[in-house]
């Protein structure tokens, strides 16, 4: 079994080069869609007494042959301790004999498979000509975001809000870009947002929202959570990732419970848009919304990108286990 640290997955697959882990992630949604990978919804140990959960999360792709398990915690008070909120471990296995294949960190794997979900979303359900993207929420994930969203499409200004603004400070100097102070109403008024926060009120308001606007929220990824007026998403044509998991902990899970949308609001999933069995945007007055919650598959065609890499590269550390 291959062995293969953060740091190594750093220098294999760098943000710089997040373009590899977008294609290979759209490729995992167009495989999705023929209906021949197995991908359970994620399931969730609760540790309500720690203010955390574990979300174990299995995919197989016959294509690839290789199943990939990831374990990933969310903690949101572990940056107190010094920890990371979110940290994961990926398991592949080769599908013919079932023999482990590698162990990875998936925290930054997590990332930049995040990120590249919302970049494909952004391809093809943006505007062709969206030139400002605002982000709400500078953490860890907005990294990927604004670095995948960059790639995909012609970014000339980029625009953040938090309520800890040295966050801006430091996502500005991690990215080497200019990265405007904004409020959230300034943030909101873009041509892209994302929104990148635990919320479980919503922050977005109905009204600083205009025609042709799309947004990724990602933020909601757990039961209860919210970070858009569900006066938004009445008007907007909705898009996610997959049905129990979204309905469960997504961006829609709370109108749902509450009766204000329904499944029958819900226009398709990207999985369907990307294999071209529904269109994405249909025209710039359009509000559009992917609630992106996180798949399997997403973990699996990243995991095994870097796999592929690292075994030609000469990376990582084998171990017998028998």
């Amino acid at each position: 079994m291959l062995i293969l640290t953060q740091k190594q997955i750093q220098e294999i697959v760098p943000v710089s080069k997040i373009k590899e882990v977008i294609d290979a992630v759209e490729q995992g949604f167009l495989d999705y869609a023929s209906k021949e990978i197995q991908m359970p919804p994620k399931n969730y140990l609760y540790f309500s007494e720690y203010d955390g959960d574990l979300r174990i999360m299995p995919a197989f792709s016959p294509k690839l042959g290789i199943a990939g398990t990831k374990l990933v915690n969310v903690h949101p008070q572990n940056p107190s301790k010094g920890l990371p909120t979110v940290m994961a471990a990926i398991v592949l296995n080769d599908a013919k004999t079932g023999s482990p294949l590698a162990l990875l960190d998936g925290t930054y794997i997590t990332g930049m498979r995040t990120g590249a979900a919302g970049a494909i979303a952004t391809k093809y359900l943006s505007r062709e000509n969206a030139s400002s993207l605002g982000v709400v929420g500078a953490g860890g994930q907005a990294v990927f975001q604004i670095a995948a969203i960059k790639e995909i499409r012609n970014i000339q200004e980029v625009s953040a809000f938090d309520i800890n603004e040295k966050a801006i400070d430091q996502l500005s100097e991690k990215l080497g870009i200019e990265i405007k102070k904004v409020s959230l109403e300034e943030a909101s008024k873009k041509d892209i947002l994302v929104t990148i926060t635990p919320s479980r009120d919503p922050i977005i308001k109905k009204e600083w929202i205009s025609p042709g606007i799309h947004i990724n929220a990602v933020g909601a990824d757990a039961e209860g959570k919210e970070e858009l007026d569900p006066e938004i998403l009445i008007k907007a044509k909705i898009v996610i990732d997959e049905w129990m998991q979204a309905s469960h902990s997504g961006e829609i899970n709370v109108p749902l419970k509450k009766g204000i949308i329904s499944r029958e609001d819900i226009y398709g999933s990207l999985s369907e848009i990307v294999a071209n069995q529904k269109p994405g945007r249909e025209n710039d007055e359009e509000i559009t919304i992917f609630d992106s919650t996180g798949l399997g598959i997403q973990d699996l065609y990243t995991a095994n990108l870097v796999y592929r890499k690292a075994l030609e590269q000469g990376i990582g550390q084998n171990i017998d286990l028998l």
